[in-house]
């Protein structure tokens, strides 16, 4: 069931509604509370957590839209889908969020520099304590939702009403100790409030930002998706797995896959169309093959093979290749293949081809020859 929720756009754009729609009600309500209150008993740092509260409101309305039209289908100007709004709508949520707390901080500046008695009121001890529990609720409540769908906006709605529950517990402490011990800190704790406002909005910026760059795909969906192919029927290995990613259940990859080039090309085909249809069902992942044709019943290319292989090993036993092709006019070897290579070692390419070429050579009078196409660790993976 969680798994159909995350990969169904349709399940993924009710619960975000109903995520933003629960959200601006909650921050309405206690900002109206808080800043009420604030007003009343001159507190800045009550004022400024309520102001926070109505940015929060308007994230949630910002939310509410993303999601919404997130969820309008494919059409002529963009054949991949709109999903990539939903990260659009959390940079935008993390520009109004930076705006309100340089705002913020600077009044409460203003409030440390000139400080002003708070009036110490029941109700402001009550509201605060209101809020934060109707805090902690959403908290739970994003929480949820957003690991249902693996939605990166409600987890970081989550995280931000985590943060709340601190900073207006800071605020309620505030108001407690000026109370009892005469202590002008109301303008410190607004400060207080306004850089964790700052920060939750930079560290929502990169969190929304990164898939927009483009970032990697996820190191455990390409776990599943090349454990799950090389344990299908007929499959020796996979490699070169890539993945772009155009917003939440809008993935595409492309993978290439190894078959015994004596198998029927027929079942081969009907192979490769199940793996794909299973990919988008169970992984959300709309995954493109390409077949690879591999030789395995000449003895001398399995040999040279098996040669290569021991010697990148010991230059480096995080090496491997694929796709080996192999040609003997009896007086050279000419070999081909892709190496999987680790990013700590990218700018030894020539290096390592001499060392394969220089080891061959010295098992052999013919001259060995290796055409390599290396492929950097982050861009695919190697299984098999």
């Amino acid at each position: 069931m969680e798994q159909a929720q995350y990969h169904n756009t349709n399940i993924r754009a009710r619960i975000g509604k109903m995520s933003g729609a629960v959200g601006i009600i909650c921050n309405c309500l206690l900002a109206a509370g808080k800043l009420i209150v604030g007003h009343m008993t001159s507190s800045m740092s009550i004022t400024a957590d309520g102001l926070n509260n109505l940015s929060d409101g308007a994230s949630s309305i910002v939310t509410l839209l993303g999601f919404k039209l997130a969820e309008k289908p494919a059409d002529r100007k963009h054949p991949y889908g709109h999903a990539r709004i939903e990260y659009i709508a959390g940079l935008t949520v993390a520009v109004m969020i930076l705006f309100i707390g340089l705002e913020l901080g600077k009044s409460s500046v203003q409030k440390f520099i000139n400080p002003e008695p708070i009036e110490f009121s029941l109700t402001a001890v009550w509201v605060l304590c209101a809020s934060i529990l109707v805090k902690l609720f959403m908290m739970l409540f994003n929480l949820k939702m957003g690991r249902r769908i693996n939605s990166n906006a409600l987890l970081a709605t989550a995280a931000d009403s985590r943060n709340d529950v601190m900073t207006t517990s800071a605020v309620l402490a505030a108001s407690i100790v000026e109370h009892l011990y005469d202590v002008r800190i109301d303008g410190v704790m607004g400060i207080a409030v306004s850089l964790f406002i700052l920060y939750s909005g930079v560290k929502l910026a990169g969190e929304t930002m990164s898939p927009l760059l483009g970032e990697g795909a996820n190191p455990e969906l390409q776990k599943q998706i090349t454990d799950y192919i090389n344990g299908c029927p007929m499959v020796l290995g996979c490699h070169d797995l890539m993945v772009h990613d155009y917003g939440p259940g809008r993935r595409y990859a492309s993978i290439h896959v190894e078959i015994d080039k004596n198998e029927d090309p027929m079942a081969c085909h009907a192979r490769i169309d199940e793996m794909e249809r299973e990919c988008l069902k169970n992984y959300g992942t709309h995954l493109v093959i390409h077949y690879d044709p591999v030789v395995t019943d000449d003895p001398e290319v399995n040999s040279t093979k098996k040669l290569v292989n021991t010697i990148i090993k010991v230059r480096d036993s995080r090496l491997t290749i694929h796709d080996f092709r192999m040609v003997d006019d009896g007086e050279s070897v000419k070999m081909s293949f892709d190496m999987i290579l680790p990013e700590d070692l990218r700018g030894q390419e020539q290096s390592i081809k001499e060392t394969v070429e220089k080891a061959l050579d010295s098992l052999d009078s013919k001259k060995y020859y290796a055409d390599i196409t290396f492929d950097m660790e982050s861009d695919g993976v190697e299984k098999g």
